[in-house]
């Protein structure tokens, strides 16, 4: 093979994969956004408290933790494609164990199982997803990757919503949804990329999250800021005075931002030399638009349009931060830092709504702002520090 044409191999998109991770894991995403809102209404229709119910739900935070260190693992030994098939399945079963468990025991064993497959499927689509891309367009596909998904769990609530809870119709359209995410991985299984061992790198999972920590400690942002931000904006606006639907509206901003920026800000992260100038600056635009957020709260539509651009930004901090951990590695090293990065955004949704909410009590509403400020001045600190740091090597 000429270096002409390894050159143009290297080029081209794998479209068969790239396409078969994309699509199966978005249509997961739409039984997540389904599932998610499914079993907390059951759970309050059976009499459970509020409680109770953030108890089960807090399970999946836990589950995707202790998941992650697997993927790299199973993936080895059955390879990606299998892996992702039978991840598929055990996330089916869990989901329809919900609808014939009576006792609500037996629910946090069925959330555990549910969100390490998930938590192993995620971490396994984007690995392939990484060694489909070409190194030039890798941002480009992993924001067509990031818009595609989101659609997913937007499409979730609103299929919730014209279907209902009652009976076993919801699951079943689970298992429908779930069985369609199989077939195009089934499809391109003998092109699901190999992981080996290299050497001696069998283990070490946690080593990757200092490896490269600018990744890293991007998507543990990210994961405080969306999973806190998120959970806790409407009772920030309450408190700031917007209306239940004002606020509920505002929050539809930010997920807007997240679907319509993801691919222009990939496509201008294929064009930076070092992607973590373009990380450094989406946690910027996060601090100061957190910051200006009080100024503008009494104008509905600059608050508006603030969301727009700072949801955004804020969330091509998770794709960015994949792009740079694909091009800094490959093959078995690829695979595991995937699954650190999955951790570390696990570790970000615990942490996130506890900061939030201890600084909402403490301070009242600029507690909100305060709490996320802190989040993102402490990145831009690691990232100035990684950047000069480099420099002085130079």
């Amino acid at each position: 093979m000429t270096d002409e044409t390894m050159a143009q191999d290297e080029e081209r998109v794998h479209w068969l994969p790239m396409i078969a991770a994309i699509s199966s894991i978005s249509v997961v995403g739409i039984a997540i956004g389904l599932g998610m809102p499914l079993l907390s209404v059951i759970l309050e229709s059976r009499g459970h408290s509020a409680s109770m119910i953030g108890l089960n739900t807090a399970v999946a935070g836990l589950a995707s933790i202790a998941g992650a260190p697997l993927a790299t693992p199973i993936a080895t030994r059955l390879g990606v494609a299998w892996a992702m098939l039978i991840m598929i399945a055990a996330g089916a079963l869990a989901f329809v164990g919900f609808h014939f468990a009576p006792a609500f025991w037996m629910w946090f064993p069925l959330r555990i199982v549910l969100h390490i497959a998930l938590t192993v499927l995620f971490i396994l689509s984007e690995f392939w997803i990484s060694t489909s891309a070409p190194p030039q367009r890798r941002g480009l596909v992993l924001g067509i990757y990031a818009t595609v998904l989101s659609l997913g769990f937007a499409a979730g609530p609103w299929l919730f919503s014209q279907i209902g809870s009652s009976g076993f119709l919801p699951f079943g359209v689970i298992i429908v949804l779930v069985t369609v995410a199989a077939i195009p991985v089934l499809a391109a299984r003998k092109e699901s990329p190999p992981i080996r061992p290299e050497g001696e790198e069998t283990s070490g999972f946690l080593r990757y999250i200092w490896l490269v920590p600018t990744a890293t400690a991007a998507v543990l942002v990210f994961g405080a800021v969306e999973t806190g931000g998120f959970a806790l904006f409407p009772v920030y606006g309450n408190r700031i005075g917007y209306s239940e639907a004002d606020a509920a509206l505002l929050l539809t901003m930010i997920g807007l931002g997240n679907v319509l920026l993801q691919i222009p800000i990939g496509m201008v992260s294929d064009r930076v030399g070092d992607r973590r100038y373009l990380l450094l600056a989406c946690a910027a635009v996060g601090l100061i638009g957190t910051l200006v957020m009080p100024h503008l709260a009494s104008n509905w539509r600059l608050m508006a349009g603030l969301l727009f651009v700072w949801g955004g930004v804020v969330a091509a901090l998770y794709t960015v931060g994949l792009a740079h951990l694909g091009s800094q590695l490959s093959g078995h090293e690829l695979a595991s830092a995937n699954a650190a990065f999955v951790l570390c955004y696990g570790v970000g949704m615990v942490l996130g709504p506890q900061a939030i909410g201890l600084g909402m009590d403490a301070f009242g509403p600029s507690g909100f702002g305060g709490a996320l400020s802190l989040f993102f001045g402490a990145y831009i600190l690691l990232a100035v520090g990684r950047l000069v740091l480099k420099a002085g090597r130079g």
